[in-house]
């Protein structure tokens, strides 16, 4: 058995607007109300998430790590593929950062 450990840095403010993302009506996990910076598993390359894109990247981890277990199943796996697009088409230079 293993543990996958992820690290969260408070989120840095900044003066810039960045453009409002909200997420999908499929998604049914928590919305943060706050960002953070987030740290690669594997790279350990980091970058700074808002909470909205934070709550997603917490739902595709979560769906990974079941994955990685073993216990997966066609709704888990097809959950897994929507989070990695939304993430592609929101934020395409956090996912190269954090899950590609």
């Amino acid at each position: 058995m293993f543990k996958v450990l992820v690290f969260y840095l408070p989120k840095q403010k900044k003066g810039k607007m960045k453009k409002e993302i909200k997420l999908p009506e499929w998604f049914d996990g928590e919305l943060y109300e706050e960002g953070a910076v987030v740290r690669n598993r594997f790279s350990g390359e980091e970058y700074e998430l808002n909470n909205v894109e934070l709550s997603m990247y917490d739902f595709v981890m979560g769906a990974t790590i079941i994955m990685e277990m073993g216990m997966t199943n066609p709704s888990s796996v097809k959950e897994l593929k929507k989070g990695l697009d939304w993430f592609r088409k929101n934020n395409s230079k956090a996912y190269m950062t954090l899950l590609d």
